[in-house]
Protein backbone atom coordinates (compact mmCIF):
# COMPACT_ATOMS: atom_id res chain seq x y z
CA UNK A 1 0.00 0.00 0.00
CA UNK A 2 1.44 3.32 -1.06
CA UNK A 3 0.85 6.28 1.26
CA UNK A 4 -0.21 9.62 -0.16
CA UNK A 5 1.75 12.78 0.56
CA UNK A 6 -1.06 14.05 2.79
CA UNK A 7 -0.92 10.85 4.84
CA UNK A 8 2.82 11.26 5.47
CA UNK A 9 2.23 14.81 6.70
CA UNK A 10 -0.46 13.67 9.12
CA UNK A 11 1.74 10.82 10.37
CA UNK A 12 4.56 13.29 10.97
CA UNK A 13 2.25 15.55 13.01
CA UNK A 14 1.07 12.60 15.13
CA UNK A 15 4.60 11.36 15.80
CA UNK A 16 5.85 14.83 16.74
CA UNK A 17 2.86 15.25 19.06
CA UNK A 18 3.71 11.93 20.70
CA UNK A 19 7.29 13.11 21.16
CA UNK A 20 6.07 16.28 22.83
CA UNK A 21 3.81 14.30 25.17
CA UNK A 22 6.76 12.04 26.02
CA UNK A 23 8.86 15.07 26.93
CA UNK A 24 6.08 16.37 29.19
CA UNK A 25 5.82 12.96 30.89
CA UNK A 26 9.60 12.99 31.35
CA UNK A 27 9.37 16.37 33.05
CA UNK A 28 6.65 15.11 35.36
CA UNK A 29 8.82 12.12 36.21
CA UNK A 30 11.75 14.41 36.91
CA UNK A 31 9.63 16.23 39.48
CA UNK A 32 9.15 12.97 41.36
CA UNK A 33 6.01 11.29 40.00
CA UNK A 34 7.01 8.64 37.45
CA UNK A 35 4.19 7.63 35.11
CA UNK A 36 4.67 4.07 33.76
CA UNK A 37 8.34 4.66 32.86
CA UNK A 38 11.34 6.51 34.25
CA UNK A 39 12.20 9.97 32.95
CA UNK A 40 15.16 8.79 30.88
CA UNK A 41 13.00 6.14 29.20
CA UNK A 42 10.45 8.79 28.23
CA UNK A 43 13.27 10.83 26.70
CA UNK A 44 14.37 7.81 24.65
CA UNK A 45 10.81 7.35 23.40
CA UNK A 46 10.67 11.06 22.52
CA UNK A 47 13.91 10.74 20.54
CA UNK A 48 12.65 7.73 18.57
CA UNK A 49 9.28 9.33 17.84
CA UNK A 50 10.89 12.56 16.70
CA UNK A 51 13.29 10.68 14.38
CA UNK A 52 10.39 8.81 12.78
CA UNK A 53 8.48 12.10 12.60
CA UNK A 54 11.36 13.76 10.75
CA UNK A 55 11.60 10.78 8.38
CA UNK A 56 7.89 10.94 7.60
CA UNK A 57 8.15 14.72 7.11
CA UNK A 58 10.88 14.16 4.52
CA UNK A 59 8.56 11.78 2.64
CA UNK A 60 5.69 14.28 2.57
Amino acid sequence: MKMKKKDWGLLSQILMGGALISIVLSGIGYLGQDIWLASTQWLLIAAVLSLFGLYSRMNS
